[in-house]
Protein backbone atom coordinates (compact mmCIF):
# COMPACT_ATOMS: atom_id res chain seq x y z
CA UNK A 1 0.00 0.00 0.00
CA UNK A 2 2.83 2.43 0.84
CA UNK A 3 4.50 1.57 -2.47
CA UNK A 4 1.29 2.39 -4.35
CA UNK A 5 1.00 5.83 -2.70
CA UNK A 6 4.67 6.58 -3.54
CA UNK A 7 4.03 5.69 -7.20
CA UNK A 8 0.86 7.82 -7.16
CA UNK A 9 2.79 10.78 -5.70
CA UNK A 10 5.49 10.38 -8.35
CA UNK A 11 2.86 10.30 -11.11
CA UNK A 12 1.07 13.34 -9.69
CA UNK A 13 4.40 15.16 -9.42
CA UNK A 14 5.24 14.23 -13.01
CA UNK A 15 1.85 15.46 -14.23
CA UNK A 16 2.32 18.75 -12.33
CA UNK A 17 5.82 19.24 -13.83
CA UNK A 18 4.52 18.55 -17.35
CA UNK A 19 1.55 20.88 -16.82
CA UNK A 20 3.86 23.66 -15.57
CA UNK A 21 6.16 23.13 -18.55
CA UNK A 22 3.18 23.34 -20.97
CA UNK A 23 2.02 26.57 -19.32
CA UNK A 24 5.54 28.02 -19.60
CA UNK A 25 5.82 27.07 -23.29
CA UNK A 26 2.34 28.42 -24.05
CA UNK A 27 3.01 31.71 -22.23
CA UNK A 28 6.34 32.09 -24.03
CA UNK A 29 4.66 31.56 -27.40
CA UNK A 30 1.94 34.08 -26.56
CA UNK A 31 4.55 36.64 -25.44
CA UNK A 32 6.51 36.26 -28.68
CA UNK A 33 3.37 36.33 -30.84
CA UNK A 34 2.34 39.57 -29.16
CA UNK A 35 5.81 41.02 -29.77
CA UNK A 36 5.51 40.09 -33.45
CA UNK A 37 2.12 41.83 -33.60
CA UNK A 38 3.57 44.87 -31.80
CA UNK A 39 6.47 44.96 -34.23
CA UNK A 40 4.11 44.87 -37.19
CA UNK A 41 2.02 47.63 -35.62
CA UNK A 42 5.15 49.80 -35.31
CA UNK A 43 5.90 49.28 -39.01
CA UNK A 44 2.28 50.05 -39.85
CA UNK A 45 2.36 53.34 -37.91
CA UNK A 46 5.57 54.50 -39.60
CA UNK A 47 4.30 53.53 -43.05
CA UNK A 48 1.13 55.54 -42.39
CA UNK A 49 3.31 58.50 -41.41
CA UNK A 50 5.29 58.09 -44.63
CA UNK A 51 2.09 57.87 -46.68
CA UNK A 52 0.78 61.05 -45.03
CA UNK A 53 4.01 62.96 -45.75
CA UNK A 54 4.25 62.04 -49.41
CA UNK A 55 1.33 64.16 -50.72
CA UNK A 56 2.75 67.22 -48.94
CA UNK A 57 6.17 66.49 -50.38
CA UNK A 58 4.83 66.00 -53.90
CA UNK A 59 2.78 69.21 -53.75
CA UNK A 60 5.77 71.18 -52.49
CA UNK A 61 7.98 69.84 -55.27
CA UNK A 62 5.51 70.05 -58.18
CA UNK A 63 6.18 73.67 -59.06
CA UNK A 64 9.94 73.16 -59.16
CA UNK A 65 10.20 69.78 -60.79
CA UNK A 66 8.16 70.27 -63.93
CA UNK A 67 10.57 68.03 -65.82
CA UNK A 68 10.17 65.27 -63.21
CA UNK A 69 6.41 64.83 -63.70
CA UNK A 70 6.74 61.09 -64.38
CA UNK A 71 8.71 60.54 -61.15
CA UNK A 72 6.05 62.37 -59.12
CA UNK A 73 3.28 60.34 -60.77
CA UNK A 74 5.17 57.10 -60.06
CA UNK A 75 5.57 58.10 -56.41
CA UNK A 76 1.84 58.79 -56.14
CA UNK A 77 1.02 55.44 -57.79
CA UNK A 78 3.44 53.53 -55.55
CA UNK A 79 1.96 55.23 -52.48
CA UNK A 80 -1.55 54.18 -53.55
CA UNK A 81 -0.43 50.58 -54.10
CA UNK A 82 1.26 50.52 -50.69
CA UNK A 83 -1.80 51.94 -48.97
CA UNK A 84 -4.05 49.37 -50.70
CA UNK A 85 -1.79 46.50 -49.64
CA UNK A 86 -1.63 47.90 -46.11
CA UNK A 87 -5.43 48.21 -45.90
CA UNK A 88 -5.82 44.65 -47.23
CA UNK A 89 -3.30 43.34 -44.68
CA UNK A 90 -1.26 41.74 -47.48
CA UNK A 91 2.25 41.86 -46.00
CA UNK A 92 3.95 40.42 -49.09
CA UNK A 93 2.43 42.99 -51.45
CA UNK A 94 3.05 45.73 -48.89
CA UNK A 95 6.74 44.87 -48.69
CA UNK A 96 6.96 44.93 -52.48
CA UNK A 97 5.13 48.26 -52.80
CA UNK A 98 7.12 49.85 -49.97
CA UNK A 99 10.38 48.75 -51.58
CA UNK A 100 9.34 50.41 -54.82
CA UNK A 101 8.21 53.53 -52.97
CA UNK A 102 11.50 53.77 -51.07
CA UNK A 103 13.46 53.56 -54.33
CA UNK A 104 11.35 56.28 -55.92
CA UNK A 105 11.79 58.55 -52.90
CA UNK A 106 15.55 58.05 -53.25
CA UNK A 107 15.27 59.10 -56.89
CA UNK A 108 13.31 62.17 -55.79
CA UNK A 109 16.10 63.19 -53.43
CA UNK A 110 18.58 62.90 -56.29
CA UNK A 111 16.35 64.89 -58.64
CA UNK A 112 16.05 67.65 -56.05
CA UNK A 113 19.82 68.15 -56.07
CA UNK A 114 19.45 69.82 -59.48
CA UNK A 115 17.15 72.50 -58.04
CA UNK A 116 19.03 74.72 -55.55
CA UNK A 117 15.98 76.94 -54.96
CA UNK A 118 13.98 73.89 -53.94
CA UNK A 119 16.71 72.67 -51.59
CA UNK A 120 16.80 76.11 -49.96
CA UNK A 121 13.02 76.19 -49.43
CA UNK A 122 12.35 75.92 -45.67
CA UNK A 123 9.12 73.93 -46.04
CA UNK A 124 10.85 71.52 -48.37
CA UNK A 125 13.79 71.12 -46.00
CA UNK A 126 11.41 70.40 -43.11
CA UNK A 127 9.46 67.83 -45.17
CA UNK A 128 12.67 66.13 -46.25
CA UNK A 129 13.88 66.01 -42.63
CA UNK A 130 10.58 64.48 -41.55
CA UNK A 131 10.72 61.98 -44.40
CA UNK A 132 14.30 61.06 -43.54
CA UNK A 133 13.33 60.63 -39.87
CA UNK A 134 10.37 58.46 -40.91
CA UNK A 135 12.59 56.32 -43.14
CA UNK A 136 14.93 55.74 -40.19
CA UNK A 137 12.00 54.81 -37.97
CA UNK A 138 10.69 52.39 -40.60
CA UNK A 139 14.13 50.79 -40.77
CA UNK A 140 14.26 50.44 -36.97
CA UNK A 141 10.72 49.04 -36.84
CA UNK A 142 11.54 46.52 -39.59
CA UNK A 143 14.65 45.39 -37.70
CA UNK A 144 12.65 44.93 -34.48
CA UNK A 145 9.86 43.11 -36.30
CA UNK A 146 12.22 40.78 -38.16
CA UNK A 147 14.07 40.06 -34.90
CA UNK A 148 10.95 39.01 -33.03
CA UNK A 149 9.71 37.04 -36.06
CA UNK A 150 13.03 35.17 -36.01
CA UNK A 151 12.67 34.46 -32.27
CA UNK A 152 9.03 33.41 -32.63
CA UNK A 153 9.70 31.15 -35.63
CA UNK A 154 12.66 29.56 -33.83
CA UNK A 155 10.60 28.96 -30.70
CA UNK A 156 7.78 27.23 -32.58
CA UNK A 157 10.20 25.12 -34.63
CA UNK A 158 12.47 23.67 -31.92
CA UNK A 159 11.68 20.42 -30.17
CA UNK A 160 9.66 19.94 -27.97
CA UNK A 161 8.03 23.36 -28.41
CA UNK A 162 7.07 22.45 -31.97
CA UNK A 163 4.75 19.74 -30.64
CA UNK A 164 2.93 22.19 -28.36
CA UNK A 165 2.92 24.95 -30.99
CA UNK A 166 1.48 22.57 -33.58
CA UNK A 167 -1.27 21.38 -31.25
CA UNK A 168 -2.22 24.97 -30.39
CA UNK A 169 -2.15 26.25 -33.98
CA UNK A 170 0.87 28.55 -33.84
CA UNK A 171 2.29 29.10 -37.34
CA UNK A 172 5.46 30.76 -38.60
CA UNK A 173 5.34 34.44 -39.55
CA UNK A 174 6.89 36.02 -42.63
CA UNK A 175 9.79 38.44 -42.46
CA UNK A 176 9.31 41.96 -43.81
CA UNK A 177 11.80 42.08 -46.64
CA UNK A 178 12.30 43.45 -50.12
CA UNK A 179 10.88 41.12 -52.74
CA UNK A 180 12.57 42.54 -55.86
CA UNK A 181 16.36 42.10 -55.92
CA UNK A 182 16.70 45.18 -58.16
CA UNK A 183 15.42 47.35 -55.31
CA UNK A 184 18.43 46.33 -53.18
CA UNK A 185 20.87 48.00 -55.57
CA UNK A 186 22.31 51.43 -54.82
CA UNK A 187 20.69 54.35 -56.58
CA UNK A 188 22.92 55.61 -59.40
CA UNK A 189 23.69 59.33 -59.27
CA UNK A 190 24.70 60.81 -62.63
CA UNK A 191 25.53 64.44 -63.25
Amino acid sequence: MAMLSIVALILVGLVVVIALWLVAVYNGLIRLRNQVDEGWSDIDVQLKRRHDLIPNLVESVKGYLKHEKELLENITTARSQAMSAQAAGNRTELAKAEGMLGGLLGNLRIAMEAYPDLKANQTMAQLMDELSDTENKILAARRFYNGVVRDFNTKIQVFPNNVVAGMLGFTAREFFEIEDAAERKNVQVKF
